[in-house]
């Protein structure tokens, strides 16, 4: 009975022995395809990246040159200007009245002055009295000049193209001299403002070129200067002139500004692909491919980015190790894996 027992256990183990065989499933895990680079010369040009903020050419705060009480304010904020265009003006009937009797003392003084040179060319009266005389006319003169000049300063109008800004007093408000009623954005080429780090201000003399991408696109600019002082943060401001008039790139707006370095120690560096290298518990690494198609985790030092866009490589390779050029992430220690061939440099995009 035990022998009978044994035969039928043994014969549904076969069965599902050979059923499993008889399936042709594969459970083994298919191999990850990469392809491989080596890592070739850094580009002599290294790129640093900084963020810039548009500037006005200039933002004016605007007063009366006089003082005395708003009358009319003629603008609103946001409105556009034009240079001469009249922006507000004070209550000018004090300054009218000054000027009316300016004007009469200037004239009752001619006319005193053109009575009395007759009379010194009689030698009716002394060449004294008539230097006293021509004296007292000119500072009325004077006098008069100068109360057309304050009448004038009653209107404020624009010193130029722009926008306002701000509107910062009411009509009927009083206002000394020089108390700033308007702020003005003034038209004119745009700048752009950028806080750069010791570093690159000592590098000034290599900056091989300058791009500055703005919404989406890449607007041309110019080195103005860079300011010799560090802020409270020892950043130094750069100056960017815009050179595109018609950029419409509007003051306060962020843009991203990369300045291209011409690196002396660039020859024989070393730079790969931004995607052949993954960051892992606070280092930097890539991946070896080995001549059995395992990979290997190796630690790399990072420099700076190159003019290439590449990842300069200051420690960690040769230049002669194969390495995972993209999905860097999906790979594991020791994992086999097949490397796939190159495209052929004639086979552009690897389309044939």
């Amino acid at each position: 009975m035990n022998t009978m027992k044994q035969k039928w256990m043994t014969i549904p183990m076969a069965v599902c022995l050979l059923s499993a065989c008889g399936s042709g499933e594969d459970t083994r895990q298919p191999l990850h395809s990469v392809t491989t680079i080596e890592a070739g010369n850094a580009s002599r040009q290294i790129v640093k990246t900084f963020s810039g903020i548009v500037k006005e050419k200039a933002e004016v705060s605007l007063g009366f040159r006089t003082g005395g009480q708003i009358e009319k304010i003629h603008v609103k904020e946001g409105q556009r200007i034009r240079s001469g265009q009249l922006l507000a003006q004070l209550d000018a009937a004090d300054y009218q009245l000054a000027l009316d009797a300016s004007e009469a003392r200037f004239v009752q003084q001619r006319d005193e002055l053109e009575r009395l040179k007759q009379l010194k060319a009689s030698k009716s009266i002394s060449a004294n009295d008539y230097e006293k005389a021509e004296s007292g006319f000119k500072q009325t003169e004077v006098e008069l000049k100068s109360n057309r000049n304050q009448l004038k300063y009653t209107r404020l109008a624009a010193p130029a193209d722009g926008y306002v800004q701000s509107v910062n007093k009411e009509e009927a408000e009083m206002v000394n001299a020089g108390t700033p009623v308007f702020q003005l954005l003034i038209d004119g080429p745009m700048e752009i403002e950028v806080a750069l780090p010791e570093e690159v201000c000592r590098q000034r003399d290599r900056i091989a070129s300058i791009r500055c991408k703005a919404a989406g696109r890449e607007v041309p600019v110019r080195l103005l200067n860079i300011l010799p002082k560090a802020d409270a943060v020892q950043l130094y401001k750069a100056l960017l002139l815009i050179e595109d008039r018609e950029a419409g790139l509007p003051a306060g707006m962020n843009v991203e500004v990369d300045f291209h370095l011409q690196s002396a120690s660039a020859e024989g560096t070393l730079a790969l692909p931004v995607g052949a290298v993954f960051h892992a518990e606070g280092k930097d690494y890539v991946w070896v491919v080995g001549t059995d198609s395992t990979v290997t985790r190796r630690e790399v030092g990072i420099g700076s980015i190159d003019g290439d866009g590449n990842l300069v490589i200051a420690a960690g390779l040769t230049g002669e190790e194969k390495i995972v050029k993209a999905g860097v992430h999906a790979l594991t220690e020791g994992e086999k894996v097949k490397v796939l061939p190159r495209p052929a440099k004639t086979n552009v995009g690897g389309l044939l």
